[in-house]
């Protein structure tokens, strides 16, 4: 079982996000902010991080750059409501980038595809949806 963890502000998307990964067998933890994220990393040791980029604080982005400097082999799924973000070069390292919609495919989806190729190993062979 993968263990994934979800990191988003807003408290009812982390909820739902979570509800519907452990429904599909995942094992999930979830983080309100970029800190929580990089304190809980080490501790938590997740397969994948689902991470939002809009955030209070430490924007999405620049977590996901000390992410990957900590955990270069942990993936990680940008997940944002924001499309614009998809050209901005710094998004350009995650393994998959993920408009948000009502529609949940697309995250499972994209997590699914990432985790299948095994993270960093497949890094930049696909950006999904």
């Amino acid at each position: 079982m993968s263990k994934i963890m979800i990191v988003d502000d807003e408290r009812n998307l982390r909820r739902l996000y979570s509800e519907e990964f452990a429904q599909e067998g995942f094992d999930v933890v979830t983080a309100a902010s970029a800190e929580e994220c990089l304190k809980r990393l080490d501790e938590e040791r997740p397969d994948l991080v689902v991470l939002d980029i809009r955030m209070p604080g430490m924007d999405g982005l620049e977590a996901m750059g000390r992410i990957m400097s900590r955990r270069p082999r942990v993936p990680v799924v940008l997940n944002s409501a924001y499309s614009v973000y998809r050209e901005n070069f710094l998004s350009w390292t995650a393994d998959a980038y993920v408009v948000k919609s009502s529609d949940l495919g697309p995250l499972r989806s994209a997590v699914s595809s990432v985790l299948s190729r095994g993270g960093d190993a497949g890094r930049h062979a696909a950006r999904a949806v």
